[in-house]
């Protein structure tokens, strides 16, 4: 009795002559792709060449914002461009000049000053920072800008009068408004500021003396 058996067809088989072609010898090529051309020339991208970042030097406009960025340790409220102080700026290339009159001769606040100008120029990109200080024309408080005046009163502080008007005028409480004011002393928290009192409100207060 002979079963019926199932076997693989051999190389010798005559369905393998015959028939489809064993696995993994079909015709060269993908049957359902279309021929690629070839890639154009340009397809590699070029190298690179060797470069350098380029460095914009600080212009005059930022040595100006660095600068509104420096206050009076003195009177914190205001710049050294709200005080008056700052006379002159001038850039060549990376160097910048910054020319300076102090408050008076001596002002104890100038070294302070010189150095957060110094601090300030290179942290935006100046590799050369010349402070000079001039002393002639001497400072005066009509120098003081009038956003420097805002702030004083803001600040609580009196601020000073034209140093041009002859007739002497009431100095005007900065708390109520008042000008029944009197002088309590010459001298208060600073120098260049007179210790004054309202006789309105009683509050007592700084005043920026003219110079």
């Amino acid at each position: 009795m002979g079963g019926h058996h199932q076997r693989r067809p051999g190389a010798g088989d005559p369905r393998t002559a015959r028939g489809r072609p064993p696995a993994g010898r079909g015709p060269p090529g993908h049957p359902l792709r279309a021929p690629r051309p070839p890639p154009p020339r340009d397809a590699v991208p070029p190298a690179r060449l060797p470069g350098t970042f380029v460095v914009n030097a600080p212009t005059l406009i930022d040595a100006e914002e660095a600068l509104a960025t420096v206050h009076d340790p003195e009177v914190p409220v205001l710049t050294i461009g709200d005080l008056g102080i700052l006379r002159d700026v001038a850039v060549d290339g990376e160097a910048v000049t910054v020319t300076i009159t102090p408050t008076y001769s001596g002002c104890p606040a100038m070294d302070h000053i010189r150095g957060r100008i110094e601090e300030t120029l290179r942290g935006v990109g100046f590799a050369e920072v010349t402070v000079d200080t001039v002393l002639s024309p001497a400072w005066t408080t009509d120098w003081m800008s009038e956003e420097g005046k805002r702030k004083l009163e803001e600040f609580g502080i009196a601020s000073p009068r034209p140093t041009t008007v002859t007739l002497r005028l009431p100095i005007r409480c900065p708390h109520c408004g008042s000008n029944d004011t009197s002088e309590v002393s010459r001298f208060g928290s600073t120098a260049c500021k007179a210790l004054q009192r309202c006789n309105a409100c009683l509050e007592p207060f700084d005043h920026f003396k003219e110079i």
